[in-house]
């Protein structure tokens, strides 16, 4: 493999930020260091003068859409916009068609991102009502966990069975990552505003239908459970002010047994953009109210939100331009990301020490990722160099998303992934992606 050394650049990693240089060599970080490195012979320099050097993103929710649904997205489109967007690892969603609910139906989509991923893959293997025989045969170093769906899901993978849910709580192998929405809730909510609007129901009704209190009716019963039976829980996209009392903040997130995950989407919009944005912002769990919004931005700083990620999940124009009921939930995010969380750093809310730590480091130790999340020497060298003074628009013409549109189009950034290096090798290059498939199946020290 080719040997880069990345010079000059302010390495941003374990809470510090400091001027320095990387050399990767045979897909590893071989060494960092504040002083001039020696470097072999055809070892390709890269001058990050001016420009930031970050671990690369570790997304820890996404729905690529493949197998079954590859006309809205698939893994190859979508990993390309991951590594456009500095993402270098990804762990991908079951609700596929067929749904990755068995041991063989997952050991396919390994063989999908093995064929097709420009980024780092792992799959969860899905949790339905009677599949827990599957869901013991898991292998922990090898899969980055099980997905309950207590929410509303397509197929049979809404697990509403309490005996079900017990069995999986008590014996799954691995961390068990939860959407937590309590159905019965929604389903009451639904036939309210039906009454109400009839099949014309407003867009800005969704975090009214999919609310608050659905939101932690579920997610205090997977703690409870997650208590009961001493289970690795994380609970994923959490939406509303009122479920960060079920977290705590007095350990480190690789510590925890019970952790917590926000969506950008959370993080930048609220319930006024329904009137502007509609089902373009229309999410499951919904978009909630601005006091929720800055609710979750104060708990991700104190540490009781333990991550960022997107729950990127791509639908077609056509599809999002349905009325409210038919309209489906998801959006797509991670070619943006990074920047976007850039951006709150840039205007004071949050430090670029921070916004590594939830994107790359906490991923990293909550699943146990091996040799990655950090830049260390012996670890894979997964990096992103962001110039931080690049002022750009997004817009139609730059997206890599199967799906061709984003919430987040007209929004002014002031920060640019420049590369991305997946195990060394540069998958993305100002602007271009690169020839090859770089990416590696992630694997768990557990």
């Amino acid at each position: 493999m080719a040997g880069y050394l990345i010079k000059n650049a302010r390495i941003i990693n374990e809470g510090l930020s400091f001027t320095g240089n990387v050399l990767i060599n045979n897909g590893l970080i071989e060494k960092i260091s504040q002083d001039d490195i020696m470097v072999p012979r055809g070892t390709e320099i890269v001058d990050a003068l001016n420009k930031w050097l970050l671990p690369g993103i570790i997304d820890d929710q996404v729905h690529f859409r493949e197998p079954g649904l590859t006309y809205k997205a698939d893994i190859a489109t979508e990993s390309a916009a991951a590594v456009a967007g500095g993402v270098t690892s990804f762990m991908e969603m079951p609700n596929t068609r067929p749904q990755t609910i068995t041991i063989d139906e997952l050991k396919k989509k390994y063989d999908l991102g093995a064929a097709k991923s420009k980024a780092n893959y792992a799959f969860y293997l899905g949790a339905t009502n009677d599949n827990l025989n599957e869901i013991k045969k898991v292998d922990p170093a090898k899969t980055c966990g099980i997905k309950i769906f207590m929410g509303s899901s397509t197929g049979n993978m809404l697990v509403d069975d309490l005996k079900s849910l017990e069995g999986i709580f008590a014996e799954s192998p691995v961390l068990i990552a939860t959407h937590c929405e309590d159905e019965t809730t929604i389903r009451k909510n639904t036939q309210l505003y039906r009454e109400k609007f009839g099949e014309n129901i407003p867009m800005k009704m969704h975090p009214l239908i999919r609310s608050a209190e659905a939101c932690y009716k579920s997610s205090s019963l997977a703690v409870e459970l997650a208590e009961k039976y001493q289970s690795r829980l994380h609970i994923l996209h959490i939406s509303t002010a009122r479920e960060l009392d079920l977290f705590r903040n007095d350990i480190p997130s690789g510590e925890k047994k019970i952790t917590s995950e926000v969506c950008v989407h959370h993080l930048w919009f609220n319930d006024t953009y329904y009137d502007s944005k509609g089902a373009f912002i229309k999410w499951n769990p919904a978009v909630k109210t601005e006091a929720d919004r800055t609710t979750l931005f104060q708990g991700l700083l104190d540490n009781k939100l333990d991550v960022i990620a997107t729950d990127h999940a791509p639908h077609t124009l056509d599809e999002k331009k349905n009325p409210y009921l038919q309209a489906p939930s998801g959006g797509p995010m991670v070619q943006h990301s990074l920047v976007a969380m850039l951006e709150f750093a840039r205007k004071g809310k949050i430090s670029p020490e921070q916004v590594v730590r939830k994107m790359c480091h906490a991923p990293a130790d909550i699943y146990k990722v091996k040799k990655r999340g950090y830049i260390r020497e012996g670890y894979f060298a997964d990096l992103v160099i962001v110039d931080p003074a690049s002022e750009w628009t997004i817009d139609s013409s730059s997206l890599l998303y199967k799906c061709g549109w984003s919430p987040l189009e007209g929004e002014t950034m002031h920060h640019r992934v420049t590369h991305t290096f997946v195990n060394g090798l540069p998958a993305f290059t100002d602007g271009h992606l690169n020839e090859g498939i770089y990416a590696l199946p992630l694997e768990f020290d557990r």
